[in-house]
């Protein structure tokens, strides 16, 4: 009588499967398909009931998933120019704010993205790189290399609560055309959340460094210099002051690249979903989640802040006054940080979590220093510099004048508009991803031929024997 393969057995000839499958069908056939077993799309030609009932991902799908969106790989390459002097193309390397990697990438490695993932029975958030004692980051790679995704995933996780969490499904906390399919039961729900204030202070170290010695201003202040116009070259400093240089650069202009740097993550971490999902055979899609930004992190139990109109604007005095009276100065809330029970799990570089913002920028570059400077990057036990030791020494610290510039920029900001960064706050949130087993009945009976693909019709088969 034939033995039947092991559970481990099976799990390794899915996940061969899955390592076989041509990338480049991945991408030619990704789609966004949203009708899940269990969903119900109302009104107009398509209209439809699921027959199936809700059939939630399985641990092994949801791990895979969640390594695909943000898991860690291992670490940097940082092959950047890693000295500093007068050559033409020196520097940059102090431009890394760690050594670690994932998944998706990210500007500087700063990782601002943290991944929440939501389903029936729990919300959890994966930990970024730096949520990672440096020592286990060769253990998860090696466990990622042998297939054994479901134990990087448990070691990944943080629990944030019991069952899902959710925003109500109406407006305007969700668009009306994805009111109907949008984290309903029996989906993974997947919400990545970017802590900006890390990115913005490593940014500015770089835009306050002697080699760009920008010069940044507030728009809303006349295109005042921000809180350094004592660093200004018009005043005895080295940062260029005058327009014509090219190197002045308003508040906004400056959070704009910031966010979009940021925001970058979320987008890879969709795609990457999206491809895995169709090498899977499995449904799912990419949606915009800011129109409910604040309700959900309210929903996952945020600290929330808040600003006034008035402060937003950076109003005088007496517009302060007049928008009180009218009754215009309304509260503009935010996302801080989130502790579970105590513990904080995520937070930004600002206070309240600081007493100061000179206290948040002080703590990054601790965070940089031990990370990248002083990293136990030994060749034999991690890293993947031959001679880490000697490349850790020719990286160029940042100036003390370099430093305090930046403070003084931080402190304005937070002081003036009461939040950092002054236009968007700390914490953000723009896209979401579904992923959930499809109802292929309902693309049968109002599609033709080619709606799904010969993965998603086998899947039942391919990963859950039936």
């Amino acid at each position: 009588m034939a033995t039947s393969p092991s559970p481990t057995d099976e799990v390794a000839k899915r996940q061969a499967a899955l390592r076989g499958y041509p990338l480049l069908d991945a991408i030619r056939l990704r789609r966004s398909r949203r009708f899940a077993a269990g969903a119900y799309l109302p009104g107009g030609g398509l209209q439809y009931a699921s027959r199936r009932a809700p059939a939630p991902l399985s641990a092994e799908e949801e791990a895979l998933l969640a390594f695909a969106a943000a898991g860690i790989n291992g670490f940097c390459l940082a092959d950047l120019p890693m000295h500093g002097g007068d050559e033409p193309e020196s520097g940059g390397g102090n431009v890394m704010a760690q050594l670690t990697g994932r998944t998706i990438a990210s500007a500087d490695a700063v990782h601002a993205t943290a991944l929440f993932v939501t389903n029936d029975d729990a919300t959890v958030m994966m930990k970024r790189p730096q949520d990672f004692p440096l020592h286990e980051i060769d253990d998860l790679k090696r466990l990622a290399d042998a297939g054994d995704l479901a134990e990087v995933y448990a070691r990944s996780r943080i629990p944030i609560r019991a069952g899902r969490t959710a925003v109500p499904r109406e407006v305007p906390y969700v668009f009306p055309f994805n009111k109907w399919s949008t984290n309903l039961p029996g989906t993974t729900y997947f919400l990545p959340v970017c802590d900006l204030t890390a990115m913005y202070i490593n940014v500015i170290l770089s835009c306050f460094d002697e080699e760009m010695a920008f010069m940044l201003v507030d728009e809303r202040d006349d295109f005042s210099p921000a809180g350094v116009g004592r660093f200004g070259q018009s005043n005895g400093g080295y940062l260029h002051d005058d327009p014509s240089s090219g190197r002045v650069v308003p508040v906004l202009g400056l959070e704009t690249i910031i966010v979009e740097f940021v925001m970058a993550e979320q987008a890879f971490i969709a795609h990457n979903l999206s491809l895995v999902e169709q090498a899977m055979g499995l449904g799912g899609w990419t949606h915009f989640a800011s129109a409910s930004d604040v309700a959900w992190m309210r929903a996952l139990g945020f600290q929330m802040g808040s600003q006034k109109a008035s402060q937003a604007l950076n109003a005088g005095v007496l517009k302060r006054l007049l928008m009180r009276l009218l009754g215009k100065d309304m509260d503009i809330p935010f996302a801080l940080g989130l502790e579970v029970e105590g513990e904080a799990v995520l937070t930004p570089y600002c206070p309240p979590y600081y007493p100061s913002m000179g206290a948040a920028v002080r703590a990054f570059l601790e965070h940089k220093r031990a990370a990248v400077w002083q990293a136990e990057v030994e060749p034999e036990a991690v890293g993947t510099w031959a001679h880490p030791n000697r490349v850790q020494a020719s990286i160029p610290w940042f100036s003390d004048r370099a430093i305090q510039a930046t403070i003084d920029y931080c402190t304005y900001l937070h002081e003036t508009y009461g939040r950092f960064p002054a236009y968007f706050g700390p914490m953000r949130t723009t896209l979401a991803h579904q992923a959930h087993h499809l109802d292929l009945d309902f693309y049968d009976e109002h599609f033709g031929a080619g709606a799904y693909s010969e993965t998603q019709r086998r899947h039942d088969e391919i990963w859950h024997g039936r």
